[in-house]
């Protein structure tokens, strides 16, 4: 599992036009599963995201997680992290989950993050084509894949 975490200011995203997620302060995640991963990696995942120290504290130092700030979450599925380009120039997807495995595997995320970590999550539609727009707070982006 591959997830850019990108902390925001405000995020949304739409699909044909229409927003269908939308947070303010808080992270955005692109959520990218391979065929290879399991429950352990779900979990792993969610509990990194919900623990990362970087959000400023009082004394403007990145301390605090977004529980501490009372920020949101947006998860967008993205199949695109595992496009491999090391041959040529037109990206092999093959490392990325089927549909089929990796839309049930993007709930169970979500559903992590909620049941077990308190946040709130909102979400994009998984397999549709959509449009993000956010305001990178920082900006501050990592990459957080499961062991």
């Amino acid at each position: 599992m591959k997830v850019v975490v990108q902390r925001v200011k405000n995020a949304k995203v739409m699909v044909a036009g229409e927003t269908v997620g939308e947070i303010e302060k808080g992270l955005l995640l692109l959520v990218g599963i391979t065929h290879l991963d399991l429950p352990a990696d779900l979990a792993y995942c969610a509990r990194k995201i919900a623990n990362l120290r970087i959000f400023a504290d009082m004394d403007g130092k990145m301390n605090l997680s977004v529980r501490d700030v009372g920020g949101r979450v947006l998860s967008v599925s993205q199949f695109t992290l595992y496009g491999d380009v090391t041959s040529g120039n037109r990206p092999s997807y093959m490392e990325a989950a089927r549909p089929e495995v990796a839309e049930p595997l993007y709930h169970q995320f979500n559903d992590l993050l909620q049941s077990e970590h308190g946040l709130a999550v909102a979400t994009g539609v998984f397999g549709a084509e959509m449009a993000v727009e956010l305001t990178n707070d920082g900006p501050v982006t990592l990459v957080i894949e499961s062991p």
